[in-house]
């Protein structure tokens, strides 16, 4: 293998319980819903595009009162990130620091654009990645954002890593190994390889 491409939420950091104080602070003002979403709402929706994400969370609104809640959403939750940012799984930054001495690192997400920048930013980790992709950026699916950062980076043996199934059909589309995030918030039908915490990697790539 020559290179490690990193899923983002569930994988590298569990950014729930920022995300969700933001999106209940915009939530509270809106008198079409009832209550405020809880950190299992959240849970369910991990690893979806943001489309999926609104029709999952607010089935009761139509599409464009969803794409406009969302929108607001999203603003108030960047700049959340940015002040308070997210909980680093343990050990991430010493792996990444020892894994990037011999191979290439990279994130696919589906988050919205701007989402993995404030990432990097907040917890000063961008310094270990050579590249990045994001559905938000892209419109593009996982697997295809995943085969875009491999023909533009021109990776020959990459793996994919990542906790949801949307995560393994996307390796397995990509034509590229999985190795499960056993940690995170999702659950896999198959893997090549799993990991129960995120420096059991250093063990798999010695």
């Amino acid at each position: 293998m020559d290179s490690i491409i990193f899923d983002l939420d569930g994988t590298l950091w569990d950014p729930i319980d920022t995300v969700l104080s933001a999106w209940n602070s915009v939530i509270t003002n809106n008198n079409q819903l009832q209550s405020e979403l809880t950190r299992k709402d959240f849970e369910g929706t991990m690893g979806l595009q943001m489309n999926e994400i609104s029709r999952k969370l607010f089935p009761a609104l139509s599409y464009k009162e969803r794409q406009q809640l969302v929108n607001v959403c999203c603003e108030v939750e960047q700049s959340f990130l940015e002040k308070h940012g997210g909980v680093l799984y343990p050990n991430v930054e010493n792996v990444l620091k020892e894994l990037s001495q011999n191979y290439k690192l990279y994130i696919v997400s589906n988050c919205q654009d701007g989402y993995i920048e404030t990432f990097y930013k907040y917890h000063k980790l961008e310094k270990y990645f050579l590249d990045f992709e994001s559905h938000g950026r892209t419109v593009l699916s996982k697997a295809e954002n995943i085969e875009l950062l491999i023909h533009r980076n021109n990776l020959l043996n990459p793996v994919y890593i990542g906790d949801t199934e949307g995560d393994l059909n996307a390796a397995r589309f990509a034509k590229i190994p999985f190795i499960f995030a056993k940690y995170g918030f999702g659950q896999v039908s198959q893997f090549d390889h799993q990991i129960e915490s995120f420096d059991e990697l250093l063990s798999i790539f010695q």
